[in-house]
């Protein structure tokens, strides 16, 4: 069914039912209408990175995790998984009757607000701090959840529309003020490709103000939308329209909030301010026709989905819920999702080199460790500690001690400060090896309300690792026993000690139910870690603007004017790909680089090839290279191989002060490699991209 043979039935349905029932319908818990045959639907489901909150389900690397594959081709696998597994459970559940919260088939992701400051509770959940990167892995996530039929798989929605990125604690008052040049350089691009490119069905407001207008009610925001041809409905964040009276100061009342939303494109309420639409109507604030166009655009949408006339997706069964095809994905995910981040050749481990290895810390064996925040249920998790044990068989002795609580100065509440450590000191002790599992969890980094540090409402206040999690990093090290520090986190954290101390450290963010095998495949050799960070990690906070500030001067590493702790884009492996040669070619679909690629070392590896680009002429240039392509590859050892690679039209703009993005100058390089071309990746990676001068 295209999209006008639906606006069209949903216009006829629409034309059937009172004005009341038509105000029912715009509120995310939208009752049935018997009469017309109209089952009741709850719009509110989550799937960042699984089906989420709804019981059993594949649970993929979080988002920031997705983010470090740099591998756009398997997001989009992820999501048609996460999409199929989508329909056969509502396929499931709604032949018993459930249509309950987290049942339906509008899943409310992506997330694809930028990264901008390591603070914010909420980063994990997106793709990271780059806006093109964000981008291509918003589209190939918003294609593979909704499909290419005419039926859509499931509807997708691009969040947080579109200035939002902390402080939660203020996030229900808070007015972020970001310049022309900002929006559309770096706040815009990945919403603007997902309604153009992907044709994303959805968009969601954010809670906060954007320059002086609700996000959920913006004029501006809205003008965007149909610039770029938004054919989807507008959903608010859940419960922020009521911030419009309640902490805004935007207007005095609920149905003054229901209006200003109802009359600038919000067609769905998440929440109940839309309960006072009829008071709303009552005083003259908002039409009828504003109240019908916006029930035709929800049901356009539960068209397109075949929710009434049936579609191919029907006969999905229940036993796609974590096929094995789904669960080695996962797993294909967290292998290249992690990076690594310092080797001084310690790893790979070999086994039949080692008879004792310890296995430490809070993360080591903890499944909240493996899951991020907007998660569901997996049948079985595979922790580290559990994923090292079956690795090793009995062929290798692990010692386990978990040497401290997450942030707690005492595991038993009774017993002494440091209960665990000495436990943590005797297995490193008797350990050839320590693998040291450190790291967070959704209750120290998340949202607002469901994060558990209260203090910060899930944002952090400090790049360092709990206390306690300190000390026994300094224990470990203190016994001098070759140490491996695997990260489980969803941010930028502080490895200053780490780097020092330890002979490797690897990121593993937040890798999913099957997180612990593939971490073992990687820790011992099984497979070449090959993912590049997302997100910048920094020396200091110090050197950020503060948290509230929106400019992006100071920020991330496109504007970043220290030399980062490890760069964005930067993530070693157990080969040595480098980029040979490299040179551009301007086609009729505009300029293509040429590379020719080497894997100089002696394990089989995965990379990603980075692109990087700076117009020479304009003041108006960020003031680093920013990333302009990318592809992700495999070469075997020895191995040599040339690939083109696209340049976006894109590359060859600037977006002056004005927010106008156009060509401002004839001379541009280009860089190609593995990383970044800043002096520090080039220092820690121990190589440089080629380097190419172009003139328009």
């Amino acid at each position: 069914m295209t999209r006008e043979e639906a606006r069209e039935k949903a216009r006829a349905l629409v034309a059937r039912m009172t004005l009341e029932e038509r105000m029912g319908q715009l509120l995310h818990t939208a009752p049935a209408i018997p009469r017309l045959g109209i089952p009741a639907y709850n719009w509110w489901n989550e799937a960042l990175h699984g089906v989420a909150r709804a019981g059993q389900a594949t649970v993929f690397p979080q988002a920031i995790g997705l983010g470090a594959t740099f591998d756009p081709e398997l997001l989009e696998e992820v999501a048609e998984a996460i999409s199929v597994e989508g329909r056969a459970k509502y396929n499931a559940q709604s032949a018993l009757g459930d249509r309950d919260i987290y049942k339906g088939l509008t899943f409310w992701s992506p997330n694809v607000n930028l990264f901008r400051d390591p603070r914010w509770g909420r980063g994990h959940e997106t793709y990271g701090e780059d806006p093109f990167l964000t981008s291509r892995m918003g589209v190939a996530y918003v294609k593979g959840l909704q499909g290419d039929g005419e039926t859509l798989r499931a509807s997708a929605c691009a969040k947080h529309f579109a200035v939002h990125s902390g402080p939660e604690a203020l996030r229900h008052g808070f007015d972020a003020r970001a310049s022309a040049k900002d929006m559309e350089e770096t706040y815009l691009p990945a919403f603007e490709a997902l309604v153009r490119e992907a044709g994303v069905e959805s968009v969601m407001g954010a809670y906060n103000r954007v320059n002086g207008e609700g996000a959920c009610a913006s004029e501006v925001l809205q003008g965007k939308l149909k610039e770029w041809g938004f054919e989807g409905h507008f959903v608010s964040d859940c419960l922020a329209l009521k911030d419009f009276h309640l902490h805004h100061g935007l207007c005095r009342d609920a149905a003054e909030a229901a209006a200003l939303a109802l009359n600038h494109g919000c067609d769905l309420n998440c929440g109940e301010t839309y309960e006072a639409l009829p008071e709303a109507y009552a005083r003259g604030l908002v039409t009828e026709e504003a109240i019908t166009e916006a029930a035709v655009h929800l049901f356009t949408t539960r068209f397109r989905l075949g929710l009434f006339d049936g579609s191919e997706y029907d006969s999905i069964p229940l036993t796609e819920v974590e096929s094995p095809a789904h669960l080695e994905l996962a797993r294909q995910a967290a292998r290249e999702s992690a990076v690594l981040l310092k080797n001084d050749g310690i790893l790979p481990l070999n086994p039949t080199k080692l008879k004792t290895v310890g296995v430490i810390g809070p993360a080591a064996d903890s499944r909240a460790s493996l899951i991020g925040n907007y998660h569901g249920c997996a049948s079985r998790y595979v922790t580290v500690q559990e994923g090292i044990q079956d690795f090793l068989g009995d062929s290798v002795r692990v010692l386990t001690a978990q040497g401290c609580h997450l942030f707690r100065d005492r595991v038993e509440p009774i017993a002494q400060p440091d209960d665990r450590l000495a436990e943590a000191i005797a297995v490193a002790n008797c350990s050839d090896v320590v693998i040291l599992c450190l790291g967070l969890d959704e209750t120290l980094e998340g949202e607002e309300g469901d994060a558990g540090n209260s203090y910060a409402s899930g944002d952090k206040e400090t790049l360092l690792l709990p206390e306690s999690q300190r000390k026994l990093m300094e224990a470990v090290a203190g016994t001098g026993t070759p140490t491996v520090l695997c990260l489980l986190a969803g941010s930028d954290l502080d490895m200053s000690f780490a780097r020092a101390h330890f002979g490797a450290i690897l990121d593993l963010w937040y890798p999913g139910g099957q997180g612990g095998r593939a971490a073992a495949e990687i820790l011992f050799g099984k497979v070449s870690p090959s993912g590049k960070l997302p997100v910048t990690f920094y020396e200091t906070l110090e050197e950020l603007p503060d948290f509230e500030d929106y400019s992006m001067e100071g920020r991330t590493y496109r504007y970043m004017e220290h030399a980062a702790q490890y760069p964005f884009g930067f993530g070693l492996t157990y080969g040595d790909v480098r980029v040979r040669e490299a040179s551009l070619s301007e086609t009729g679909q505009g300029p293509v680089i040429h590379v020719t690629l080497e894997n100089a070392g002696a394990a089989d590896t995965g990379d990603v090839v980075q692109i990087y680009g700076k117009c020479l002429d304009s003041s108006w240039t960020p003031r680093n290279p920013a990333l302009c392509a990318f592809r992700r590859v495999y070469l075997r050892s020895g191995e040599c191989i040339e690939m083109d690679i696209p340049i976006p039209s894109s590359a060859l703009t600037v977006v002056d002060g004005d927010g106008q993005r156009r060509v401002d100058g004839e001379r541009f390089a280009f860089w190609a490699g593995t990383s970044q071309p800043d002096g520090k990746s080039c220092e820690l990676a121990g190589k440089e991209p080629v380097r190419i001068l172009w003139h328009l």
